[in-house]
């Protein structure tokens, strides 16, 4: 199952392990997971190593940016890779939550690598707030 479909409810802006360029740096994506519960929106990220200080998390209508740093201090400055597999740097990755669910709302905790962020659905006083013009 692709983690982004056309037929999805929600998507994200590149697939995981994939690096964005841009004009000064390039991006790594992290692995994640969305998923919908009777509790709301899981998203699921994999960023082990990264300090609670080195990510951010933006939110800004129904898009939930994630994006942050994973340094690379264990390995000696002159060395010779045999194999590479693990990214480090800048990374991004940005989520679009269906329709109906409250980010000013969502939980975000990280534990053992894993950042995990809840975020429930609109109740009926948040929705007629947001329809408002």
């Amino acid at each position: 199952m692709s983690k982004s479909s056309p037929s999805s409810s929600f998507g994200r802006v590149a697939g995981p392990g994939a690096v964005r360029p841009t004009t000064a740096v390039t991006l790594w994506v992290p692995n994640t997971d969305v998923y919908v519960t009777d509790a709301g929106v899981v998203v699921h990220v994999e960023i082990a190593g990264v300090h609670k200080e080195d990510m951010q998390l933006v939110m800004e209508g129904d898009l939930l940016k994630i994006s942050g740093h994973r340094q690379d201090a264990n390995r000696p400055a002159k060395c010779k890779f045999q194999m590479m597999e693990i990214n480090y740097g800048p990374f991004e990755t940005v989520i679009e939550l269906p329709p109906g669910y409250d980010l000013s709302q969502a939980r975000a905790s990280y534990q053992n690598g894993f950042l995990r962020i809840e975020v429930p659905p609109q109740t009926a006083g948040d929705a007629e707030a947001g329809s408002k013009v």
